[in-house]
C-alpha cells in the first residue's frame, strides 16, 4: 500500500497492519501458512507446466478436480503431505520443492 492511501486510512480512523497482526497469529503460524501457500502455488504451476487440467491431475492422483482446486487454493483441509505428494507425481523434484518453500 502506499505511503499516501495509508495515511488517508489512518486519518479516517481505520488501522493498518499485517495478516498475522489481524488474526493473531504466533510466528510459527505465520510461517505454516506461507509455506503452505508455496507448495501450494507451485502446485498449481507445475500443473499448468505439464499442460494438465485440475480433472486430469486429479484422475492421476485419485483424486477429485474439487479436491485439486483445494490443494491449488490452499485450503485448510489440504494436509502439507498431500501437497508435497502431488507435487512428485507431477516430477518436481525435491530441490524444486525446497526452492519453492525458501
Amino acid at each position: 500500500m502506499n505511503k499516501t492511501k495509508k495515511e488517508r486510512l489512518t486519518n479516517a480512523g481505520w488501522k493498518t497492519g499485517t495478516v498475522a497482526e489481524f488474526l493473531h497469529l504466533t510466528a510459527e503460524e505465520e510461517l505454516y501458512v506461507e509455506l503452505k501457500a508455496s507448495l501450494s502455488q507451485q502446485l498449481k504451476r507445475r500443473r499448468e507446466q505439464s499442460h494438465l487440467t485440475q480433472e486430469e491431475l486429479a484422475r492421476m492422483l485419485k483424486s477429485s478436480q474439487s479436491r485439486i482446486a483445494k490443494m491449488e487454493k490452499g485450503d485448510p483441509s489440504v494436509s502439507i503431505d498431500l501437497l508435497i505428494k502431488s507435487l512428485l507425481a507431477l516430477g518436481t523434484t525435491r530441490r524444486e520443492i525446497a526452492k519453492a518453500i525458501t
